[in-house]
């Protein structure tokens, strides 16, 4: 008899497993999985372009110093050529940073459209979105109110 209920157990539990879900919570499930991609990718791009201490460097900067540094590298020593061939690279990794400012305007783009529904549906204040290093002017663009 044991065995009979644990069956009947399991039948149940198996049928709510097979519920297959309506096409509009698929739609919610993707809406949700794309708002938060975008969120994520945009939050990222600000934190890894976050204003850093000091003057900002210009692109030909950056360019004149890496051409020093290649000169240098011709004929520097063993100990000297390898901190000048790492020079080198943090240059040219800056230099790729410094050259992406559209990449940030095209994820706040995508940002702004989805903001307002993202913050509603997650209940995430004004303030919060300020603390993440989101502008004031963005989350005005974005619909987002001071009073949330």
């Amino acid at each position: 008899m044991a065995v009979a209920m644990h069956n009947k157990d399991m039948a149940r539990a198996s049928k709510s497993k097979n519920q297959k879900m309506s096409s509009e919570h698929k739609v919610a499930l993707a809406t949700g999985r794309e708002e938060g991609r975008i969120v994520r990718n945009y939050l990222k791009a600000l934190e890894a372009n976050r204003p850093r201490r000091g003057r900002k460097r210009t692109p030909d900067a950056i360019t004149r110093e890496l051409d020093a540094v290649n000169e240098r590298i011709q004929t520097a020593h063993a100990l000297d050529r390898l901190h000048l061939i790492q020079r080198k690279h943090d240059l040219e990794k800056e230099l790729q940073r410094v050259d992406r400012p559209s990449v940030l305007a095209d994820l706040e783009s995508e940002f702004l459209k989805v903001a307002a529904s993202y913050s509603e549906r997650k209940s995430i204040s004004y303030a919060a979105w300020r603390d993440v290093g989101v502008s004031p002017a963005v989350l005005k663009n974005a619909g987002i109110p001071r009073s949330r």
